[in-house]
């Protein structure tokens, strides 16, 4: 969680929408519609071209025209531009090495050129900043170092050098880091950077912020050395240090100039060392920022004193930590302000959308993870709210439908999932543009595993809901595309029919049986097969339905697919079969196909691994109770082996859920019955036995009366 406790710059203005414009399509809100600057334009059309503009010198490098010269706002902008697009190499490095380019503000950033077209590039000019985050190896630190203190002016005006993720030499010494005096902001994270050149860096007249996160070092103490000018620190996972807390906290009590220091998710301090930061009371006086994100026995409490204790402070990071709920954090936290603002004003437009882009933008890469559950289930609330209140304003559906992206929320934040699913669902049917429609999808396969079979039953958003996930698998089968969205979509699909007769029925009525087999004469990836498989499951659970499967073309499939050497492929197939050929009544007039197809699947689990196996993805069941009776289908043991292993495999690989769920449906009685039955075959009395013992280890100690006299 992160909190700025005072408000700062002014965020820049945001024209009010017009819900009736844009319920006309009209787009309100021009985020950065601007076009591209001509300097931009110009400078990728060279970058572009710069094989055919420039000559070639003998040693094989490029040479701009004589005539040409660049300022140097623009040739900095041009190198910036080349190193984004992966066009820098010693090749094209070279056209910096005369004076026809003046450098200032150099960024090289994962280039991959050679320390010599390095030196000859850029270590002749007046550089102020050099951004060399993870070079290639071909160019490693020492290499950096010494080309920037050939040049004396670099050596006294360098002010800022980043060298994060950057390669230094086994058998490399002390990184003489001193000789560049005018030095002021240095970066090695995850760097090979030992005490000993913290001890060289420490010297620098000029240095006010240095980031060490994730190097070797194991002391600290060589910080005190620039005590009086060091105004930022950055030194999370120091994964070597060696030094107390105490020691710690001495060095950092000392550094009384610091305005921000990071200190999150210290991992090699069992993270607990801002826990102890926090209790100190003459530490950190001028401090304006402080992060502490990942602190283990962080309280708001501690954290709210050690504030008011330090007025200047403006940024608190508490990511991840057990702080941050508090009423103090109430009119300084972004969203709960955000909250407070929609909560107040409900029928305001120009609130409501300004208030759901910031909660996105509050939320999203992995921000939710830290805030507490009960703030995140408010602001999803209010966001459903606006949509009911504004129900033709585009924007702000987008605005929600990305928040729910966001997996902390989708999964453990409590919302209605009923008005969700229905919502996604209708967005689904608006055929957005394919990264919404994608992205609709997936939430639409996480809702659907969310909702009870009850809740299914009176969506009416489902049937559109399917055929319109139908129109996409079989758009994407005819272009013979196995992208990500098929996936999803097929994803969802097979979430949507789990337990719903009224989807079943709809993905039959709409063709849906025509098209997956249309899939599988396509796609052979597995991860393609178990999900069509896997749905095809869940039409043969319902025999009203079951019959439709009852084909050869189906059948042809499923069969061929019995002996897949990917587990999932053959688990679902034999699921198939297993269903299909319990029931006497479709196999009237080709009992013989029934006993063969019975004989494949005796084979098939017979050559299976233990049912403690891994599968690539964990089978999950909504109820145990489509398995019942199969397992009390002892004129079919091959049907009844089925259902055992399945059982069992869940219950092995889930023991809290599946065995909770033997009691709550009533089905351990069953499992008695086939271990003491004298038609059940050894085998299936042995993966009964397996069941119930797994049973007895988790609930040994459990009491409930009508587990007392449970026969075991």
């Amino acid at each position: 969680m992160v909190h700025f406790l005072h408000p700062g710059h002014t965020p820049r203005n945001i024209v009010p929408p017009d819900a009736q414009k844009d319920a006309l399509g009209c787009c309100v809100v021009q985020e950065e519609a601007s076009p591209y600057t001509l300097v931009n334009i110009c400078l990728n059309v060279l970058i572009a071209n710069l094989e055919k503009l420039c000559s070639e010198r003998p040693d094989g490098t490029l040479c701009l025209p004589e005539h040409w010269s660049f300022p140097q706002e623009v040739a900095d902008r041009f190198l910036r531009v080349m190193t984004w697009q992966g066009k820098l190499t010693d090749r094209t490095a070279s056209i910096f090495r005369s004076n026809q380019m003046k450098l200032k503000l150099v960024n090289i950033q994962k280039a991959k050129i050679s320390t010599a077209a390095f030196i000859k590039a850029f270590c002749h000019h007046k550089l102020i900043e050099l951004n060399a985050t993870a070079v290639h190896a071909d160019l490693p630190v020492p290499d950096i170092i010494s080309g920037l203190c050939s040049n004396s002016w670099i050596q006294q005006n360098l002010r800022c050098l980043l060298l994060d993720s950057t390669s230094i030499p086994q058998n490399s010494r002390l990184l003489f880091f001193s000789q560049l005096t005018g030095l002021r902001i240095l970066s090695v994270f995850n760097v090979c950077f030992r005490t000993e050149d913290l001890a060289n860096v420490s010297q620098l007249p000029r240095l006010e912020s240095l980031d060490i996160s994730h190097t070797l070092v194991t002391d600290i103490s060589a910080l005190l050395t620039c005590k009086d000018r060091l105004k930022s620190l950055t030194m999370h996972y120091l994964k070597c240090l060696t030094m107390t807390k105490p020691q710690i906290l001495a060095v950092i009590r000392g550094l009384t100039c610091l305005l921000h220091l990071d200190i999150s998710d210290h991992r090699q301090l069992k993270s607990d060392l801002a826990f102890h930061l926090l209790q100190q009371k003459d530490i950190l006086p001028n401090v304006v920022s402080l992060d502490i994100s990942g602190g283990n026995c962080i309280t708001d409490e501690a954290v709210e004193l050690f504030i008011q204790q330090r007025p200047a402070m403006q940024f608190v990071g508490l990511l991840a930590t057990d702080a941050g709920s508090s009423d103090f954090f109430t009119t300084k936290q972004g969203l709960r302000l955000v909250a407070v603002g929609m909560r107040n004003h409900p029928l305001d437009l120009p609130v409501q959308f300004t208030a759901s882009a910031c909660a996105l933008n509050l939320t999203h890469q992995g921000l939710a993870k830290g805030m507490p559950v009960r703030l995140l289930s408010e602001v999803t609330c209010l966001l459903f709210k606006a949509l009911k209140n504004f129900p033709h304003y585009q924007q702000l559906q987008k605005n929600c439908l990305l928040s729910l992206t966001n997996s902390r929320i989708l999964v453990d934040v409590p919302f209605d999932r009923f008005d969700a699913a229905k919502f996604v669902m209708r967005w689904l049917c608006k055929h957005e543009n394919p990264k919404m429609q994608t992205m609709a999808v997936s939430v639409t396969s996480i809702l659907a595993l969310q909702l009870s079979p009850e809740q299914m039953a009176q969506l009416e958003e489902l049937f559109m809901a399917v055929k319109e996930l139908l129109a996409i698998v079989k758009q994407k089968t005819t272009e013979n595309l196995d992208d990500v969205t098929l996936l999803f979509t097929l994803k969802a699909l097979w979430n949507l029919t789990d337990g719903s007769p009224a989807a079943c029925k709809h993905f039959i009525e709409n063709q849906g049986l025509e098209i997956f087999i249309q899939v599988l004469e396509t796609f052979s990836e597995s991860a393609i097969q178990s999900k069509v498989l896997g749905l095809l499951n869940n039409i043969a659970e319902i025999r009203e339905l079951s019959s439709k499967l009852v084909t050869e073309d189906a059948l042809k499939h499923i069969n061929s697919l019995l002996c897949s050497r990917e587990m999932e492929v053959s688990y679902f197939a034999a699921g198939i079969i297993a269903h299909l050929t319990s029931d006497r009544q479709l196999w009237i007039s080709r009992d013989f196909q029934r006993r063969a197809l019975l004989q494949d699947l005796h084979a098939t689990i017979q050559n299976w691994p233990s049912s403690s196996c891994k599968m690539t993805a964990l089978v999950t069941y909504r109820s145990l109770k489509t398995f019942f009776p199969l397992l009390g289908n002892f004129s079919q043991p091959e049907v009844q082996l089925w259902a055992l292993w399945a059982v069992c495999h869940v219950c092995s690989k889930n023991p809290s859920k599946y065995c909770k769920m033997l009691v709550e449906e009533e089905g351990l009685q069953l499992l008695c019955d086939i271990q003491e039955h004298s038609e059940a075959t050894p085998q299936a009395q042995q993966i009964a036995a397996s069941i119930l013992d797994d049973f007895r280890m988790h609930f040994m100690n459990y009491q409930r009366p009508t587990l007392r006299h449970m026969p075991f």
